[in-house]
Order: C-alpha cells, then sequence, then structure tokens
C-alpha cells in the first residue's frame, strides 16, 4: 500500500478536471425517502380499506367466501404493487433521488416478487372459492374463467409475460444472460402489467363497488402509465434534443478502458452532479437501440460530460470505434452517489477497478477544505488502477489525501484488501489508512462482492449505516 505524496509539487501534466473550479452541489432532501415509502404503504392501507369497505371481512363467513374474498384482497394488493413496480421502473426524478440506484434496485426487487407471489395466490384462491361454490370443480372453474369472463386471456398473456421476467429476475438466471438481453425481457414487464391488469377494472367488485373505488383504480392506473410516458420517454427525448449531444472526444485510458466526452450547446441544461450516471445511446449503426449505464468520471462544466467505461463487454468494448461527431441520445441523470447526500465534514470516497471513476468526478466537485477528503483507490495491478495520474494530481491541488491500495485479492476471503494485508482484518487496515474514519461519509463503488467487504469495515469501524453511500450496476 503506498499513499501519494502532499508534500511534492504539483505535476506539470494536471488534468483540465485539477484545474476547474468545483461547483456547490444540490443537496437532496433526507424527508424524500420517508415522505415516498409513507406514500407507498398508503397506498396498501387504501386498498384495504377499500376491501374491506366493499365487504371484504362479511363475506368471509362462509368456506367459499373465505377463498373468493381473501382472493379478492391479494389480487388488490398485487395489483397495486404490480402498479408501484411500474412507477418505479419509470425513474420519476424524486423517487429515483430519494432511494438512489441501489435502494430502488432492492425496493424493486422486493416489490416485484411480492407483487408475483400475491398475483399467484390470487389466482390460487379466487379459482378455489368459486369452485366451492360450482358443480365444474377446480380446473372446469379455471377454464370457465379463462374463456368466458371478460379479459382473462388477456390477463393469461400478460402473467406469462410477468412469468418471463420474474424468472429472468432470479440470480442464477441473469447470470447466465447478457445486460442487454436481460434489459430487453425486463422491458416485457409493461407488457405484462398491461394485459394482466384491465380484467379487474371490467370485473373486479372492489374496483366497481362504488365512485370513489373506481376513480381510486383509474387514477392508479393513470399515474402509473403517466410517469412511464413522461419520465422514460418524454423527458430523456427532451433532454437529448435540447441538450445536443455529439462525440468529440474518445481516449483510451491503457488497454481496457476507453474515456469518451460528449458535448453539445446545450449541456448545461441537464441538471447533473458529479458521480451520477447517464444511460447512453450512440446513433452510430447497429445497436445503437441498446442503452449502457455510465457514470460521469469528470465533474459537469456546463459545456461537455466524460465518463469512462472498462472493456467489459460488447457494448463497452464497441466504444473505441466512436467517431467524433456521433450523435448520443441520454437517459438521466440517475443515481444518489454525489456530494448532495453529504452529511459531514470530512468523506472517504473508496473505489476499485473502473468504480473509481465516479468518485474521481466527486472529488472534483466536492466543497473541502484540505484534509477533510481521503480517496483510496484499489486495483490488482498498476495498470488496473484507472485514471490514478489525475486522481493525484486532483488530490494535490485540492488538497485531498490519495491513497493507492495495490496487489491481487487475498483468495478463500471476502476482503476489500490485497494478499499482501492478509495478516490485517478489513476494519484494522481502514483504520491504519484512515484513523478517524468513524468522523466520515464513506462512498463506495466498485464490485459487489468488494464493496460488501468496504462497507462491513466501515461498519466495524463506527461508521453509522446513514453515513454510508453505494451505487451498484450489477443488474
Amino acid at each position: 500500500m503506498t499513499t501519494a505524496d502532499l508534500a511534492g509539487s504539483l505535476s506539470s501534466r494536471r488534468s483540465h478536471a485539477a484545474a476547474r473550479a468545483p461547483r456547490r452541489p444540490r443537496h437532496v432532501p433526507t424527508w424524500w425517502r420517508d415522505a415516498s415509502g409513507a406514500a407507498l404503504w398508503g397506498v396498501l392501507l387504501w386498498v384495504t380499506a377499500l376491501w374491506v369497505g366493499g365487504g371484504g371481512v362479511t363475506d368471509l363467513a362462509s368456506l367459499s367466501g373465505f377463498f373468493t374474498s381473501t382472493g379478492r384482497l391479494t389480487g388488490l394488493v398485487a395489483s397495486a404493487l404490480l402498479l408501484v413496480q411500474v412507477f418505479l421502473m419509470a425513474r420519476v426524478p424524486w423517487f429515483e433521488q430519494a432511494w438512489g440506484q441501489d435502494g430502488l434496485a432492492r425496493l424493486h426487487r422486493t416489490v416485484g416478487f411480492t407483487s408475483f407471489n400475491l398475483m399467484w395466490a390470487h389466482i390460487v384462491l379466487i379459482t378455489v372459492g368459486y369452485a366451492a361454490a360450482s358443480p365444474q370443480g377446480f380446473w372446469g372453474t379455471l377454464v370457465d374463467f379463462v374463456v368466458n369472463y371478460p379479459g382473462m386471456l388477456l390477463a393469461v398473456a400478460g402473467t406469462a409475460a410477468l412469468v418471463m421476467v420474474v424468472v429472468t429476475s432470479v440470480k442464477k438466471a441473469r447470470a447466465k444472460l447478457r445486460y442487454e438481453s436481460w434489459h430487453l425481457i425486463h422491458l416485457y414487464g409493461y407488457l405484462g402489467a398491461g394485459l394482466a391488469l384491465p380484467h379487474q377494472l371490467w370485473t373486479g367488485k372492489e374496483f366497481l363497488s362504488s365512485p370513489v373505488a373506481t376513480a381510486f383504480w383509474w387514477t392508479l392506473y393513470a399515474v402509473a402509465a403517466g410517469a412511464v410516458l413522461v419520465y422514460r420517454v418524454g423527458l430523456p427525448l427532451r433532454r437529448s434534443l435540447r441538450a445536443k449531444l455529439v462525440v468529440s472526444d474518445v481516449r483510451a485510458e491503457g488497454p481496457s478502458a476507453t474515456t469518451v466526452t460528449v458535448s453539445g450547446r446545450g449541456v448545461h441544461h441537464l441538471p447533473v452532479q458529479a458521480g451520477q450516471f447517464f444511460t447512453w445511446r450512440f446513433l452510430s449503426g447497429q445497436g445503437w437501440t441498446r442503452g449502457h449505464p455510465y457514470s460521469l468520471s469528470a465533474a459537469p462544466d456546463g459545456h461537455s460530460l466524460q465518463f469512462t467505461a472498462a472493456h467489459l463487454g460488447d457494448g463497452s468494448a464497441a466504444l473505441t470505434e466512436l467517431k467524433r461527431g456521433t450523435p448520443v441520445l441520454v437517459e438521466g441523470p440517475y443515481g444518489r452517489l454525489h456530494a448532495g447526500v453529504r452529511t459531514r465534514r470530512k468523506v472517504l470516497l473508496m473505489g476499485a477497478g473502473i468504480g473509481i471513476t465516479p468518485l474521481k468526478a466527486i472529488l472534483e466537485e466536492l466543497p473541502q477544505r484540505p484534509g477533510d477528503v481521503t480517496v483510496i483507490q484499489r486495483g490488482s495491478s498498476r495498470h488496473g488502477l484507472v485514471l490514478a495520474d489525475e486522481i493525484r494530481d486532483l488530490a494535490v491541488a485540492r488538497g485531498a489525501r490519495h491513497i493507492v491500495v495495490e496487489g491481487h485479492r487475498v483468495r478463500g476471503r471476502r476482503t476489500w484488501l490485497p494478499a499482501q494485508a492478509a495478516h490485517l482484518t478489513d476494519a484494522q487496515a481502514l483504520r491504519q489508512l484512515v484513523p478517524d474514519v468513524a468522523d466520515h461519509d464513506v462512498f463506495l463503488c466498485g464490485a459487489p462482492e468488494w464493496m460488501d467487504a468496504a462497507r462491513d469495515a466501515a461498519l466495524a469501524c463506527g461508521v453509522p449505516e446513514e453515513h454510508i453511500h453505494t451505487e451498484r450496476f450489477a443488474f
């Protein structure tokens, strides 16, 4: 492990980033997350109240009524959660900033699997309830539903689409899919929701029991659909057309990474902060429809945006072939890994591999006094230290510490340390490098297992969980 010499004079090869005056980041209110969570629970409580008001409790008296009524309740909650899923997929700015990519992904997964399980409970319970009062039996009742009830054929098709989405969301299935394939399949969630829900609007008791219930459900549908149209289609298209982005520079960062700079006369209109990411689409021929998420590796200056990507797949490897002048479409900015979530004066930025890039941008923009900020950069070798020279120069210019932790990982142990530090625990090593780490905000970005180890070390050193900020890009 080595520490950049802060006493030395600034390198003559100082980067443009180091000389740039930092902007003051926009703060994200902490109550946004609490308010959005309360809104979610409020929707579920109101759905339950509508079920009670529609006679859901009184219908529990008979065996048939018990299964039918609980089936209706599970269907209502599943429908509400599915619409919440659609809303979360819409990347509404306030929700996205409240939860961040990491938190939003966990919430999305929890809500999705809960909705899916409740959907199957709804199908089984409703069918059992109707079958208990019918001579047709379970399978006959199920066939009767599909063939004779309005909207049920659409619901079957929608259920099939949702099953495909959920199956490919299981961890083992995701590991076998390319990101582009997984993303395309995941878009079928919109189709599944669009096909699975209308039958309830046409035949569902709680949907039709009162004008209040009808207005509530139609409003919920309209909000979910409107959010997708506005924030996944309209807003990205408007921002891209307004910014008029084109590729202005492409340069290699060693053999395994590329830095791309895009510029446009409307860049200053983009409400982006250092550390956030965009989904980028380069209109350079085949494959332009595939978006790729890359974080900014330099603080935005109002004239250009810059990101650095490792060659981890077909999309990132193709960046080397981009031509100057290539038009660019963007979605975003997204992510909560930026200076606006800072809560303490002292800050520790820990990045591994290509994960150092958003932290380099944050270092550039972060308001600080000498000694406030420490950067720990982890790499398996000198060649794996992306942007290390720029970060070193930037750290010297801004009075920060730049610590390089270099070497191959410890085998058989989940750790953020290299093999030569295997005699230390993760927390001991972190305390040696940053003795007062418990007084810092900690920003983490890197491979998921490395981030988990670094996060555990920070917690063990006394950093409260609310002062640890992460961003995960694993799909």
